[in-house]
């Protein structure tokens, strides 16, 4: 079942429960957070970044999930195989963050002694500055990336319920297909996002958590024969019954698809991988290049991450039909684990 919501609703009911479950192609739901029926310790917030180009990237990540916020940027070096990042914590914040209830419209900032992280929303597009001076042993990281954002632009938007927990959910938006133009420079050495090579996506989530789940997800944005494409697949946690996350965007229309299967091997991460989806419509081999391996255990919170950014090859089929064809198509695909 895939049940699509297409008209505006609140996101919660007067008791803090999803309205509606399903997904959507814009953010149709409104979300009021005055509606949450749980602890501060169980409201998770985060606004995450990753824009790549053939030969490095940028991810930076700005978070509340009530405990503490965490503001991190990682820089990708595919050449080397290699990837440098650096995290800031911040204790019992509760939601002092204030990030924006819609991903449409406000800014977002944090600034301290050690990094400074502004992400900027403008109608047709999304700028992200940021200045660290002690990253990398003091080479130092700073620059801006616009990412372009067409109005008419599809997403992947999601209303996630939990099994046996009424008062949790997840809403979640995936923006894929954003060109990137800017400069980030480390120690002195300016590295640049042209539009032609190099894409973004967005990672919106607003949600009440339950404890532990483990998830799966994985994104690529670029051009195939001359057209816009991107895709999100992902699974694992919450009652996914009514909806998968599963997306093709072609030219900024998506196209919709049913389960995925991770097929990941047992023994080493940085081994090739299989994505099956059980419709025939995205079945892909998957080179990797390298793992950004994190791993955070502090008294109640754990978490376990390996990001795995490659190259995928192997067929995408959209709604008509129509099959298209990715040859060493790059991208990134997780496990992680939260105790939270």
């Amino acid at each position: 079942m895939q049940h699509e919501l297409t008209t505006n609703i609140d996101l919660l009911s007067d008791r803090g429960e999803l309205n509606e479950k399903g997904w959507a192609r814009q953010l149709v739901a409104t979300y009021n957070r005055e509606r949450v029926a749980a602890s501060w310790l169980r409201i998770k917030e985060w606004d995450y970044y990753c824009v790549l180009t053939p030969d490095y990237g940028v991810a930076m990540t700005i978070s509340d999930i009530g405990y503490l916020a965490n503001i991190s940027v990682t820089w990708l070096d595919f050449a080397n195989r290699t990837e440098v990042t650096e995290t800031v914590m911040k204790p019992f914040t509760r939601g002092a963050l204030n990030l924006p209830r819609t991903s449409e419209t406000g800014d977002i900032a944090y600034k301290d002694s050690r990094i400074d992280m502004r992400f900027t929303r403008n109608p047709a597009s999304r700028v992200l500055t940021l200045d660290v001076p002690g990253f990398d042993h003091g080479k130092g990281i700073k620059g801006s990336l616009r990412l372009d954002q067409d109005p008419t632009l599809e997403s992947m938007v999601i209303l996630t319920p939990f099994e046996r927990a009424p008062k949790a959910f997840y809403y979640n938006q995936k923006v894929n297909c954003m060109p990137a133009t800017g400069t980030i420079t480390i120690g002195g050495v300016d590295h640049v996002f042209d539009p032609q090579t190099s894409a973004g996506v967005l990672d919106w989530g607003r949600g009440v958590w339950t404890y532990r789940n483990t998830w799966y997800w994985g994104s690529g944005s670029g051009h195939v024969d001359g057209h816009s494409f991107g895709f999100n697949i992902g699974y694992g946690f919450g009652d996914t019954s009514a909806a998968s996350e599963n997306v093709i965007v072609w030219d900024g229309r998506v196209h919709k698809f049913d389960r995925i299967e991770f097929q990941i091997p047992p023994d080493s991460f940085l081994k090739p991988w299989k994505f099956v989806s059980s419709d025939g419509r995205f079945d892909m081999d998957f080179e990797p290049i390298l793992d950004r391996h994190a791993k955070t255990d502090i008294g109640v919170i754990k978490t376990v991450q390996h990001q795995v950014f490659g190259r995928f090859t192997g067929d995408a089929v959209l709604d008509d039909g129509t099959r298209v064809h990715l040859d060493h198509f790059l991208g990134f695909a997780e496990k992680v684990l939260n105790q939270w």
